[in-house]
């Protein structure tokens, strides 16, 4: 097979494609042909060394994938040669999604959203995932609520306040000035321009932030967050944030992404209930990833893949 593999840790440039064998499932895995993977940003700091989840070169990157279901290993159920799937598979451990062949365990994936195609679809898990599991599993978000969003026209944000919407939350995202109109066309009820003033001046009452940044910026978001109310974090929260939280009651969660097969197949119910959609900024081949990356890197709008 044709996959993309890094012998050292560096830039875009590290990446390159390479014949690889072919995996075999093993007990309770599938074998997917991947069609599409996402790329986030957790790719790029593990690609540059920044974020070493797969310890020293040679791996292959990526976690999203999208395709079909090739071949089943012993004892996995649930799906047959051909469905289509997608899933954010074995994160934080190496899932070889930058590849046309990839052994997946079976309860880590679910059947690919009918309303969307493969690019599509290899964009959705870790992101969606991660916005799904920031607001429902950790954020408690309830119908009625008011909830901030950050980067709320990023790959994470842009999922995250449709699903916020979905479940009947008031909806303030903050935006960069020329990603402004996007927010608003996701249904955003208050749409801030980050590059105007300080977002702690002038929100109020919020009952859950979901914050990408951590750091002093979780702890300017804690400022408009009720009391009793609650911040999710991507990224650690320090302890003096973590203090000023305890003493208004605020609860403030720093979580990481796990494969969740329930939440894939809740995003797919969104996505087919017209309730969710992903925007994909760039699609590229296989071959161009480390042009992709550099894409990536320029922070577009929603999401950017690989096709294989």
């Amino acid at each position: 097979m044709r996959a993309v593999i890094q012998n050292s840790v560096g830039g875009p440039d590290v990446l390159v494609i390479a014949n690889q064998p072919d995996p075999a499932p093993k007990a309770g895995e599938v074998l997917v042909r991947v069609k599409a993977a996402g790329i986030n940003p957790v790719d790029g700091a593990v690609r540059a060394g920044y974020y070493p989840l797969l310890g020293e070169p040679p791996f292959i990157l990526g976690w999203d994938i999208s395709g079909t279901v090739e071949a089943l290993g012993a004892g996995a159920s649930g799906f047959k040669v051909g469905d289509e799937v997608f899933g954010m598979p074995r994160f934080p451990k190496q899932a070889a999604a930058y590849a046309e062949l990839t052994a997946v365990p079976a309860d880590e994936i679910a059947l690919k959203p009918e309303r969307a195609d493969h690019i599509q679809a290899g964009a959705l898990p870790l992101a969606g995932l991660t916005a799904w599991q920031g607001l429902v599993r950790h954020g408690e978000l309830q119908s009625g609520q008011r909830v901030l969003i950050h980067a709320a026209a990023g790959g994470v944000g842009h999922l995250a306040l449709q699903i916020a919407k979905a479940r009947g939350a008031y909806v303030i995202a903050t935006a960069s000035p020329q990603k402004l109109d996007f927010v608003r066309s996701l249904g955003a009820d208050e749409v801030l321009d980050y590059t105007k003033g300080d977002f702690a001046d002038t929100v109020r009452d919020v009952d859950l932030v979901l914050d990408p940044f951590g750091g002093d910026h979780a702890d300017r978001s804690l400022r408009v967050v009720r009391n009793g109310g609650g911040l999710v974090s991507l990224l650690n929260v320090n302890d003096a944030t973590r203090a000023h939280a305890s003493a208004r009651d605020i609860r403030v969660e720093r979580m990481s992404v796990v494969p969740d097969r329930e939440g894939l197949l809740e995003l797919a119910r969104l996505i087919d209930a017209k309730k969710l959609a992903v925007h994909v900024a760039k699609s590229l081949p296989l071959e161009q990833a480390g042009a992709a990356h550099a894409f990536l890197a320029t922070r577009p709008i929603g999401k950017v893949v690989l096709t294989a």
